[in-house]
């Protein structure tokens, strides 16, 4: 779905040179094809640290057991549509399972956004999938466009902090003016400096790589746990090979039957939600909640924070101040997890006594900037991959006629979701669809997690997947908590469901609840 500036259906995880010396750096160049790809060997080494488009850092810790990760790079076709012609490299990286005697496969992950890095997210998660290593190789990958997989480029570090220090919640005809413009040079950045992938960077696309990478690992069916955006990429891949799939997992789910604006209207519901949960949290404990006496009270001091802030930003991490918009951008990253939630009560504690810092390092985390100024290519990456998904374009008029709509849905985040159904306006390369297909007729069951309070991918969408899968296809279950997904809430019973069907093959019966 379309998102504005920072607020994306996940965060999981930086632009830097032009696309052919990205590409060259991490041999993934566009090269001939050379002989038969899914008979190609790849070359595992230990992981190094991650590139910048990737969100940098060190190298990978080792595994509790002592092995290192281990990374390698497939070729792919640039062009699916033209298979035998230029390749691209696509980044993996896998931890080998603990049992090989008992070993299923491999089990691919998608992280979600899309645009995150699976290379630097899958180490940074690993240990809550070690039940699941006994039996399978953990693999994950940068899905074309993202990371070291030919990694969209878009605008420098410099021209992204003035891009996120954007009004994009405006209010007047000067301020449209200016944000209408804003988004016009980014997306013409796009076009300038990653011209030769663009048009290949679609969720179908990444799925053929998917079946790729299947056939490369020598497994007879796919084994995969989508989570988030990767939820609407599993579905897709279902859909076009659904005597492929072998045992797989979506949790915090997509609703593949909504167009731009219908995902923006839900995600304005779901963060207000999200939103309402945290507020009546922080009023219902015995110790005094610091940022307000009753849930109302909270939202109502936070909508006055944010208004103020669009006329009088305060300090945020020098040189840069807190604006509306990057507060709202970090009040939605900490209502992802309700782990983040006390990081949230801190933020804006700090932002009423004049301090921005908490919420700006939230906002960042979302934006993918990293404490020293570097940008992964996240935004890049989601930006390129939703626009060329998504047929729909809208006009600053229908984006203005529609806050009404908005607005009811959340007098917090609306004016800020509206908004962003701009983000593909003028992209330069044509959106392919309104909707994702993912009718999957033929495919082995797949388990479907919804969250009741899942604020990025509201807990509706599960329904609407496992209806759109088909007959026989789609198994849900349900998680009655809060936060975006349900496998890494740590819920007994989400695990101990997901890990049996995963493991054993044991599918859950319909409708079973974990709360």
């Amino acid at each position: 779905m379309q998102n504005p500036p920072g607020l994306r259906a996940a965060s999981l995880t930086a632009t830097a040179l032009l696309l052919s010396s990205l590409l060259a750096s991490c041999g993934g160049s566009a090269t001939p094809r050379d002989g038969d790809l899914s008979a190609q060997k790849l070359n595992w080494t230990d992981c190094p640290a991650p590139s910048e488009s990737q969100g940098g850092g060190a190298a990978p810790s080792p595994l509790p057991n002592g092995d290192k990760w281990q990374c390698a790079t497939m070729r792919a076709p640039l062009d699916w549509n033209n298979p035998k012609g230029d390749t691209i490299g696509i980044a993996l990286i896998r931890a080998k399972a603990t049992e090989p005697g008992r070993r299923i496969g491999s089990l691919i992950f998608n992280f979600g956004g899309p645009g995150g890095s699976g290379v630097t997210t899958l180490p940074a998660f690993g240990q809550d999938y070690g039940a699941l290593r006994t039996r399978y190789d953990l693999v994950s990958f940068d899905p074309r466009g993202v990371g070291r997989s030919a990694g969209v480029r878009c605008e420098s570090d410099a021209q992204l902090d003035q891009y996120f220090q954007q009004d994009a919640i405006p209010e007047n005809a000067a301020e449209r003016a200016s944000f209408v413009n804003n988004t016009r040079q980014f997306n013409a950045a796009c076009g300038r400096n990653s011209k030769a992938v663009l048009p290949h960077v679609r969720t179908t696309d990444a799925a053929r790589d998917m079946d790729l990478m299947r056939q490369v690992l020598g497994d007879k069916k796919m084994h995969y746990f989508g989570i988030s955006y990767g939820t609407e990429l599993g579905g897709v891949y279902a859909h076009l090979f659904p005597t492929h799939v072998g045992r797989a997992v979506f949790d915090g789910v997509v609703d593949p039957t909504e167009d731009p604006e219908q995902g923006a209207l839900g995600q304005a519901k779901g963060f207000q939600l999200a939103l309402d949960n945290f507020a009546q949290d922080c009023t219902s404990k015995s110790t005094e909640c610091p940022i307000g006496s009753t849930p109302q009270d909270v939202k109502d001091r936070i909508a006055k924070l944010l208004k103020d802030l669009d006329s009088k930003p305060i300090p945020g991490v020098f040189p840069r101040r807190l604006t509306q918009t990057a507060a709202t951008n970090g009040i939605a990253q900490a209502l992802y997890s309700k782990d983040f939630w006390p990081y949230l009560t801190e933020g804006l504690e700090q932002a009423y006594a004049g301090d921005g810092k908490v919420l700006m390092l939230l906002s960042d985390s979302l934006n993918g900037r990293s404490e020293n100024g570097e940008y992964s290519n996240l935004t890049a990456a989601n930006a390129a991959v939703n626009c060329s998904d998504e047929k729909p374009r809208y006009s600053p008029a229908y984006v203005q006629q529609k806050l009404p709509e908005f607005r009811a849905a959340s007098p917090v985040f609306g004016d800020f979701l509206a908004w962003s159904m701009l983000s593909c306006t003028d992209w330069p390369v044509a959106g392919s669809a309104d909707h994702p297909d993912v009718s999957a007729p033929g495919s082995a069951p797949i388990l479907v997690v919804g969250n009741t309070g899942d604020p990025a991918t509201p807990y509706g969408g599960a329904k609407k997947m496992v209806d759109a899968l088909g007959n026989g296809v789609g198994v849900e279950l349900t998680y009655k908590g809060q936060g975006h997904g349900a496998y890494d809430s740590k819920n007994k019973c989400v695990q101990a469901t997901v890990n049996s069907y995963l493991l054993d093959g044991k599918v859950p019966p319909a409708g079973t609840v974990c709360s």
